[in-house]
């Protein structure tokens, strides 16, 4: 997947400006990546919660020398609640999650009636920048859904490609990721990942192609493939990294962020707007790529 995230913020100067929704506002470390993406013409700031708080709050703060609004909100229920009208009604297009525990965001958010899906299943696309070929690569789902289904790994992968088109991505390759290459119904991960795969070749995923199953080296390597017997043009240059279930997920990303050093910015994908998440492990720099993401899968 050919790009880097300064070709992805460059893509998001031509988009934007989008009304971005901070709910609820607190965290003052949120408010300088707003501040940097509204210099940048990415987004409008929109900050919902205790009005005097957050004017205190932003005092302090590089955003307030830019344009933002403010919407008063006695708790953070509110706040979420509020911020979900604004999106259902078009006056606000990205949502970025605040001072708000993670399972009550996820909750509201993901709720099949009164939240942001648009399809069956959301998920997370971990994005990663590989310097040396100037490509990006995805790995998904790193943090929504513990052990998906078949059917919820086709929505995953969909979610994916939805992304890919919007980066201008043709014919991306998806690794089904399983522990071995071979297909055993012991391990459900291979049946799942070779029935993905075939749906591939039945052009069910349109002109992205599936190989499954298939373990991280043969990924990787097509001469590690090649020893294996396997062969196909995934190898060695793959775009969407599929991952079994949670636990590879989660566990792969952070390997990838801790031990390998590798910038990472994600976003949710499968809902009506964009949705940013707040998570430990991603720095101000990380976050701001996370807002462009935003801004160009608003449409």
């Amino acid at each position: 997947m050919k790009g880097t995230f300064k070709k992805i913020v460059e893509l998001a100067a031509r988009e934007g400006p989008k009304t971005l929704i901070l709910a609820p506002a607190g965290n003052p470390e949120l408010c300088e990546v707003l501040s940097q993406a509204e210099k940048a013409n990415l987004i409008r700031p929109v900050l919902i919660g205790k009005a005097a708080r957050i004017k205190e709050m932003v005092r302090q703060t590089s955003l307030s020398r830019m344009e933002y609004e403010i919407i008063d909100e006695s708790d953070d229920l509110a706040s979420l609640t509020r911020a979900l009208h604004m999106l259902r009604d078009g006056t606000g297009n990205i949502l970025m999650q605040g001072n708000i525990d993670q399972s009550l965001f996820a909750d509201i958010v993901f709720d099949k009636d009164a939240g942001l899906l648009r399809r069956a299943t959301a998920s997370f696309i971990s994005l990663y920048e590989l310097h040396r070929r100037d490509r990006l690569i995805m790995v998904t789902d790193t943090f929504i859904n513990d052990s998906p289904s078949l059917s919820q790994k086709q929505d995953i992968v969909e979610n994916a490609l939805s992304l890919t088109d919007m980066l201008g991505i043709n014919a991306p390759k998806v690794a089904a990721l399983a522990a071995i290459e071979q297909i055993n119904p012991n391990i459900p991960s291979t049946l799942d990942a070779a029935i993905l795969s075939k749906m591939s070749q039945r052009r069910q995923f349109g002109n992205a192609v599936i190989e499954g199953p298939i373990d991280i080296d043969c990924a990787l390597s097509r001469s590690a493939a090649a020893r294996k017997g396997v062969d196909s043009v995934v190898t060695g240059n793959v775009d969407i990294y599929l991952v079994p279930d949670i636990e590879a997920g989660y566990s792969l990303s952070q390997l990838l962020i801790f031990i390998g050093r590798m910038a990472m910015a994600g976003v949710v994908m499968g809902t009506t707007s964009p949705v940013i998440l707040d998570l430990p492990y991603t720095t101000r720099a990380s976050k701001f790529v996370e807002i462009a993401l935003a801004v160009v899968t608003c449409g």
